[in-house]
């Protein structure tokens, strides 16, 4: 029996699903637990999605993403399996973790190739594009068919996690995968619009004063820009600061490393990571108990934003010198 059949055989047994997926959830996570709802749903299923918080508002034109709850209206949820999706590690679900009893058998679904196995079954697969990508080929093995939402969603998930599909992640199989949701006639110009197109005038304002303030290291190799909880405190929540960041700076010539130090407390700060290069952040960011894609990965340092980020840049050169 195949891994997707022993997961398809655990859907079928359980009856009431836990979903969630990590803190801060990018589309790929959200589009990714909302079309597994939808195919649980289709077979009978009790389901709950929760994560840390409710879906973002600069997400909420997904299909049904009213449907999922955050964690502090959702203590009481009982599920005798849970499928965490997109995420590389349980730590990474926050506060949902504690909706997990011993009893509950856990259903790992993946790309991550720093992905730790920690569920109970594990589908992971890090030489796809995306966890709507590891779904997709799930749902069709199943013979389920693609609804509108459902394919909406997954497609969501497809454009973003392979930045429009201009990433390297992006295959032949990515392409004729999108070619068949897109057989359900969603709007794919709405979808780029609404995720890409439509920032704020007073978010873009803040923007074009916060750009100019990189900082440049290694001889040009490695870019950063510090974020703190004062300049976060500017930008709307309708607008992806760190991902409009990257698609900035990305565009630099001869660039290895960005990285965005973001202040999440007086001793904790976020690291996230991106490289146009063959470095590979991923390794970088497991030395700090983090994880990801080899092109785009993150963690977390426990020390204020000064001090972390004086660590990170010195593990940086080591890298570089290596």
């Amino acid at each position: 029996m195949t891994t997707r059949e022993k997961v398809l055989s655990a859907l079928r047994k359980h009856k009431s699903f836990l979903i969630s997926s990590h803190v801060n959830p990018d589309p790929d996570a959200l589009g990714s637990e909302l079309s597994m709802a939808i195919f649980l749903r289709a077979m009978g299923k009790n389901v709950h999605i929760v994560n840390e918080e409710p879906a973002p508002r600069r997400l909420a034109f997904l299909p049904q993403a009213r449907r999922i709850k955050g964690y502090a209206k959702s203590r009481n949820i009982v599920c005798d399996a849970a499928i965490i999706l997109d995420c590389g590690e349980l730590d990474r679900i926050g506060k949902v973790q504690k909706l997990i009893s011993a009893d509950t058998f856990v259903i790992n679904i993946d790309h991550h190739v720093t992905n730790d196995f920690f569920g109970d079954l594990n589908l992971v697969e890090p030489k796809v594009s995306s966890t709507a990508e590891v779904l997709y080929l799930l749902f069709k093995e199943a013979g389920h068919a693609l609804t509108k939402d459902l394919a909406f969603n997954l497609y969501v998930g497809l454009m973003t996690d392979t930045g429009s599909f201009r990433f390297e992640n992006t295959t032949a199989q990515t392409h004729a995968i999108c070619a068949d949701l897109m057989r359900s006639g969603f709007p794919v110009t709405d979808i780029y619009r609404k995720v890409y197109a439509s920032i704020p005038c007073k978010d873009l304002k803040e923007f074009t004063r916060l750009i100019s303030r990189f900082d440049v290291f290694y001889g040009g190799r490695v870019v950063c820009i510090e974020l703190s909880r004062k300049i976060l405190a500017r930008f709307s929540e309708q607008f992806d600061l760190r991902d409009t960041i990257f698609q900035f700076l990305r565009a630099m010539h001869g660039v290895d490393v960005f990285v965005i130090f973001t202040e999440v407390g007086p001793k904790k700060t976020r690291i996230n990571l991106r490289s146009s290069s063959k470095f590979d952040v991923a390794k970088l960011a497991s030395d700090f108990s983090g994880g990801g894609h080899k092109r785009a990965s993150g963690c977390s340092i426990d020390k204020g934003m000064k001090e972390a980020r004086q660590i990170f840049l010195g593990r940086i050169g080591k890298f570089l010198r290596a």
